[in-house]
């Protein structure tokens, strides 16, 4: 999804930790299902370890006008929660700060 986000990153490994996430971070997870559906009304970005075009996050992302990069592979285990990060969806890319 387009658009260029900077923020907190919060890594949420389930649905089940989704109230870890403050409104305005960046949500870093696996992947989404519908039940995440109400943690996109107040994250800043979304970032996600598998999926594409077609996948759950990146549909909503795009609906919600939130900059997402999907299919990182490795968002999680690189990315330190709370760890600064720079998500630029024109780009597909995630910076680290």
């Amino acid at each position: 999804s387009r658009g260029r986000a900077q923020g907190i990153a919060r890594v949420v490994r389930s649905v089940d930790e989704l109230h870890r996430l403050q409104p305005g971070e960046i949500l870093v997870c696996r992947s989404t299902t519908p039940p995440w559906t109400p943690a996109f009304a107040s994250i800043a970005a979304l970032v996600t370890d598998t999926g594409g075009v077609l996948a759950h996050g990146a549909i909503v992302a795009r609906e919600d006008a939130i900059p997402a990069v999907m299919g990182t592979k490795v968002g999680t285990h690189v990315i330190q929660d709370g760890q600064r990060i720079t998500v630029d969806g024109d780009a597909g890319t995630v910076l680290l700060a």
